[in-house]
């Protein structure tokens, strides 16, 4: 065991200038004693609190209770970030003992009847305690968090719930385990470049980089992340090779050695035991108490209304796509894996627009640049590479300050795929703004993406979609980045999960608009401007194909509702289930092979059960908020000065719908998606 005074992370965690974490110095050995020390030291504060036999005040009780565990919360944080980003399974492992540790202790604190006694007092009378409105916030998050937990419950109730919590915080990791265990597992060589025809030259590049790096003396490699796959399903002329990889992507975790079918079983059916403990119908019930749709009802008001649209429209968009496979290759009955290759010939023919004549205008550093501009021109930003220690060699690490100087705060980027990376994209924390030690410390954000890498000649050239991720997890970090709280635990992005896509598919929008554009999109050979006319293209393609756009995003809202707004513990088989509730948004035949509910990390191990609607309901309001940048100029300063401070900035020291309306000057108009896509007039 690691010695207390040699172990980085309770020792010289954090050094420099920036006030970075030491990763240079951490190894796998140091995080369960570090682990083991931080909840020593935590206990010894709540200890304090609970003997504290002052009338409890804001100060004494939920100040206290905030920084009780500020060693244990970063050293888990890093922990459960590096797990995602980089690790192998030792590593991994290490979450079936740190998650129980971390449960045992939050539980603990959270039905302690001493602890909540004083919470009670000043929640009941808080209007008697002159607090200002984030102060209050606080409290009463303090509060409806101890609830939430069971600390109404019984004794015997506060021990079923304990053991529940214990048994999910190793289930999530574990799914997760599985999912990435079963994308690493598969990878296709090909030697004969025949079975290859209609792959753009870039995708030939990269997998046959990717062959050599895997010490393949000749061919081309493919696996299941997606800058390898998407390629394929999408251009490859040989049937078989496309249902190869789409069958293969769309069967993670389902019916191989890392099957998962077992924990979506047992993840749903304790969500919904914990549920009803807590004195709540459903699992969708409890999770949306606390969300701006508040309850399964609103929900599945908000889906249907855009399924009584988009879905008439994506019969039709099937029925066309159908017809033109047919004409083009005979082919008599559109399946899965052939989709996404047909709807790109059609786009082409229809637009006469292919999204590789794109590619060459997104250099992957020329598009980061632009990102870079843009959150100068809207919010004053500047952004300086420098030189700190990282967990990998191709992080990159940037200063962000305000136009006047002012430090804002460290931006992370981890864009490229590897075996030691779960796949996709995302935005987390390394620290969150906010009061941390006595003084506001400013955030250190990450975004991490898998997005095409490099080749030996052929730089980083990404495609609209990868670009499109970019600038959405960008939107995610600029909320990390731009929060100005006082407490960690309301600062930005810690705001309602269907709040939280506001800024990230915002961000989105600047990606296809002209003036935007010019600042970054160039020619990576020539350095030519992207031409008016292919921007045009691109703006008119958006609306391809949107009724199945939004039928394929309804169908995991659906399904991920499914699971959690009903009593899931009778669902005997998995695939069963899904095919039922996938009845509604079917477009494509049935493939008893395929599986989405064993490999949706998003609601069983990433924090978005009876959340997956959330993107949806967040497109909702970034197509009326931007209609207000676009009707005033996409860079105007006033709107852009008004959602960073009313958005950006506030985190959840109030509730979402107050921020939005002082931004928009009204509630959201549920029409502007629709709108949008083309599928309203």
């Amino acid at each position: 065991m690691t010695k207390t005074s040699s172990n980085p992370l309770l020792e010289g965690l954090r050094s420099g200038k920036y006030n970075t974490i030491c990763f240079d110095k951490i190894k796998t050995e140091h995080f369960i004693p570090a682990i083991d020390e931080a909840l020593v030291q935590a206990q010894k504060n709540i200890d304090i609190l609970r003997a504290n036999t002052d009338a409890p005040t804001f100060e004494n009780t939920i100040l206290a209770l905030e920084f009780a565990s500020e060693l244990l919360d970063e050293v888990s944080n890093i922990y459960f970030n590096l797990m995602g980003i980089h690790s192998d399974d030792a590593f991994k492992a290490l979450a079936q003992e740190i998650g129980p540790k971390m449960s045992v202790f939050s539980s603990a604190i959270i039905m302690d009847p001493v602890i909540f006694g004083r919470v009670k007092t000043l929640y009941d009378n808080r209007e008697a305690l002159n607090l200002n409105t984030e102060d209050m916030r606080l409290l009463e998050t303090n509060y409806l968090s101890f609830v939430r937990n069971g600390a109404l419950l019984d004794d015997d109730q506060k021990e079923k719930l304990k053991a529940i919590n214990i048994e999910m915080s190793k289930l999530g990791p574990l799914f997760s385990k599985n999912v990435l265990s079963a994308t690493n597992a598969f990878e296709l060589h090909i030697t004969d470049k025949a079975k290859l025809e209609g792959l753009p030259e870039s995708a030939m590049k990269a997998a046959e980089f990717l062959a050599k790096q895997k010490g393949k003396e000749s061919g081309w490699l493919f696996n299941l992340q997606v800058p390898s796959m998407l390629p394929v399903v999408k251009y490859a002329k040989n049937r078989e090779l496309r249902k190869t990889l789409n069958m293969k992507y769309g069967s993670r975790a389902f019916k191989d050695a890392f099957d998962n079918q077992d924990l979506v079983k047992k993840i749903a059916s304790l969500r919904q035991d914990r549920a009803e403990l807590l004195g709540f119908s459903t699992h969708a019930d409890y999770v949306l108490q606390q969300r701006m749709a508040e309850n399964p009802t609103t929900v599945m008001n908000f889906l249907n209304r855009i399924y009584d649209v988009a879905y008439p429209a994506a019969k039709k968009e099937y029925t066309q796509l159908q017809k033109f496979a047919k004409e083009l290759d005979g082919i008599e009955e559109l399946q899965g894996w052939d989709g996404t290759y047909y709807s790109t010939k059609l786009k082409k023919q229809t637009f006469n627009f292919d999204d590789e004549e794109v590619r060459p205008y997104l250099k992957m550093e020329n598009v980061l640049n632009g990102i870079f501009t843009i959150a100068q021109k809207l919010y004053g930003l500047n952004f300086k590479e420098i030189e700190v220690p990282v967990y990998h060699e191709s992080v990159m690490v940037y200063e962000v300050t305000e136009a006047n100087g002012d430090y804002v705060g460290l931006i992370y980027l981890d864009l490229y795929p590897r075996d030691t990376k779960r796949g996709g994209a995302w935005m987390s924390s390394f620290l969150t703004q906010g009061l941390r030690n006595g003084k506001i410390e400013r955030p250190q954000v990450i975004v991490c993406a898998s997005l095409t890498p490099s080749t030996e000649d052929t730089p980083s050239l990404l495609t609209l979609n990868e670009a499109s991720t970019i600038f959405h997890e960008f939107g995610h970090a600029l909320h990390g980045l731009l929060s100005n709280c006082t407490y960690t635990s309301l600062a930005s992005p810690n705001v309602y999960w269907d709040f939280v896509e506001l800024p990230s598919q915002v961000m989105e929008n600047w990606l296809i608009e002209k003036e935007a554009m010019d600042l970054f999109a160039v020619h990576y050979k020539t350095g030519e401007k992207i031409p008016a006319e292919l921007v045009e293209k691109i703006k008119k393609a958006q609306t391809f194909q949107a009724g199945m756009a939004n039928v394929r995003q309804l169908g995991l809202s659906y399904l991920d509702m499914a699971w959690h707004a009903q009593d899931p513990r009778n669902v005997k088989d998995v695939a069963a289930f899904e095919d039922e509730v996938n009845e509604k948004t079917r477009l494509y035949p049935v493939n008893p092979d395929k599986n989405t509910s064993c490999s949706f990390s998003h609601i069983f191990a990433g924090g978005y059960s009876s959340g997956y609607y959330s993107y949806k309901w967040a497109e909702v309001l970034d197509a009326d908020a931007f209609e207000l940048f676009l009707e005033k100029g996409i860079f105007d300063p006033a709107t852009a000065a008004s959602f960073r401070h009313e958005i950006l900035a506030r985190g959840n020291t109030e509730h979402p719908m107050n921020l939005y309306k002082r931004f928009r000057g009204r509630k959201p108009d549920a029409d502007a998606l629709l709108r949008r896509d083309g599928l309203l007039k």
